[in-house]
């Protein structure tokens, strides 16, 4: 079983690895941080979100992480392996290790920690959902049974922090966020993790400090050249390259697709590019009888099929690379990303933009004229995100939808997806897959609604069958099997047309020349690994 989860990390990362992550550099110095939007919150298991995640993995830390080309290594655990019993995973913790308030790190703060990461308002519960009990062997040896045997549950637990459970306890931060309701806790605006980094002080939206934890563990094994971080929101494109040029920040995440030639001719400065692990996509309301904003009264257009396949072939993935992204982004006809397990050249079919088509089929629907509908869009999370929901209002306006474009910022958008039932009936939405396995996308972005599992689906789809599946992926150790059935799934979601794919993101760091912050796959740079040069 082993095997098989060294063979799966394997294929992703297809032997890429990271050199000289330990080399002392030449010298240390703090940096400033610029990113179009915030973290969510710091409570560590309220958001399943990108920025959040790539906040905390400073501060906070999980068993396993992933280096920047989707490697898994050692964080937390320092191995993990099947016992005897292929329901029985074992994890030995990295001993030494302390929390930053100086409390010494044990196996009871994992136990504690994943089990309030399992609460209802946890948007991290669904990657626990496989976890049937957990003991502690010893301070530093912990087992977690499975329900059924899964061979790829380490994978889960790339984005599953840690918390103090002594800390946490004392303030009254037991229970998760619920980010929906706009709750409040401790860990909202407080921290103690075991991370590289210390929070000094946190504004949401505005800034946040953290300094080097000098007692970190991994000291030594990392360059850990970064002294502070100031991390700054800044939401306005021209503002943020501004303020890089200027000087005033050091490292831009974000780099505007319109801006990366003019950065990269800059002898000033050193532009970093590579591709995300992250699809982009619209989603539609399929299951609700009625649209609440559309100008259609007792059915559902969405709910038709032709209707969703009209939509996808007038929506033209390569006018909005050429002139949205301006090149910086690869068409795509799945929300799996390429390197994911379950991806194939074969189910990413592109359709050809096809207005005669499109209009046909929505006359075949019965909806010849078209129809209203609200297109919810987030405005500061993800590249050019605005601009592509402005292109695909263009584009479906041909076909007679007409779209009422609402964009906002991340931190409203989000909510109208998560709530239960969902509060949008179209939506732009983005997708990384940190575990590299379709499991990941049914089980959020597919499986009904439930407590525990389809957090992200606001689609309300529904179906039986491919709940099934889904949850049997977690079971099956054989890979020829798990890989056909996640090859019937995606065969059977395909032809649905539930969402939208449009691309996969490709990024592009920009910052000064004497820092190497090599670009990470999954958008969360770990700066514990940047290095500072001459």
């Amino acid at each position: 079983m082993a095997r098989f989860v060294d063979t799966f990390v394997s294929a992703i990362v297809a032997g890429a690895l990271i050199s000289g992550l330990a080399t002392t550099s030449a010298e240390a110095r703090a940096i400033k941080w610029a990113r179009s939007g915030d973290a969510l919150t710091l409570d560590p298991h309220a958001q399943n979100e990108g920025p959040t995640h790539a906040l905390s993995h400073h501060i906070y830390e999980p068993l396993v992480l992933r280096d920047h080309t989707g490697k898994a290594i050692p964080a937390l655990a320092e191995s993990w392996a099947l016992t005897a019993d292929p329901l029985v995973w074992e994890f030995k913790l990295r001993k030494g290790v302390t929390f930053h308030d100086g409390t010494a790190f044990t196996a009871d703060d994992v136990i504690y920690s994943f089990e309030r990461a399992r609460q209802p308002t946890s948007d991290m519960k669904s990657l626990l959902s496989s976890v049937d009990t957990m003991t502690k062997v010893d301070d530093h040896t912990l087992r977690i049974k499975t329900k059924g045997p899964n061979p790829i549950f380490p994978s889960n637990l790339n984005d599953l922090f840690v918390m103090s459970k002594a800390w946490t306890e004392k303030n009254n931060a037991g229970k998760v966020q619920d980010f929906k309701a706009k709750e409040e806790n401790f860990s909202v605006r407080n921290a103690n993790g075991t991370g590289p980094f210390i929070l000094v002080s946190r504004e949401p939206d505005v800034k946040t400090v953290m300094k080097r934890n000098d007692a970190y563990w991994g000291k030594g094994q990392v360059p850990l050249d970064i002294t502070e971080i100031t991390y700054l929101p800044i939401k306005a494109d021209a503002t943020r390259v501004a303020a890089l040029l200027s000087g005033e920040v050091d490292f831009v995440q974000d780099v505007p697709v319109q801006d990366i030639q003019k950065l990269s001719s800059d002898p000033k400065l050193q532009v970093n590019v590579g591709p995300e692990n992250r699809s982009i996509f619209f989603g539609m309301n399929v299951g609700d009888k009625e649209l609440k904003t559309s100008d259609v009264k007792g059915k559902n257009p969405f709910a038709e099929k032709k209707v969703r396949a009209a939509m996808n072939i007038i929506i033209n993935r390569s006018t909005i690379q050429r002139v949205t992204m301006r090149g910086q982004s690869l068409p795509t006809g799945i929300i799996a990303p390429p390197g994911v397990n379950g991806y194939t050249k074969d189910l990413d079919v592109i359709p050809a933009a096809d207005a005669a088509k499109a209009k046909t089929l929505m006359a075949e629907a019965g909806y010849p004229d078209g129809f209203s509908v609200t297109l919810h869009c987030p405005n500061d999370r993800y590249i050019n995100d605005e601009a592509i929901c402005q292109a695909a209002v263009g584009q479906l306006a041909t076909i007679g939808i007409k779209v009422n474009l609402v964009s906002q910022s991340k931190s409203i958008h989000f909510p109208l997806i998560q709530r239960n039932p969902p509060e949008t009936d179209f939506f732009l939405l983005g997708w990384g897959v940190p575990t590299f396995d379709s499991h990941y996308v049914f089980t959020f972005l597919y499986h009904t609604r439930t407590d525990k599992e389809g957090g992200w689906n606001a689609t309300r789809y529904s179906n039986a069958e491919i709940d099934k599946l889904t949850v049997g992926l977690t079971q099956e150790t054989d890979l020829t099997k798990r890989n056909q059935t996640i090859a019937q799934i995606w065969k059977a979601l395909q032809d649905e047309v539930i969402y939208i794919p449009i691309h996969i993101q490709t990024l592009a760091y920009a910052m000064k020349p004497d820092l190497e912050i090599p670009v990470d796959i999954s958008n969360q740079p770990k700066l514990k690994f940047a290095k500072v040069k001459k």
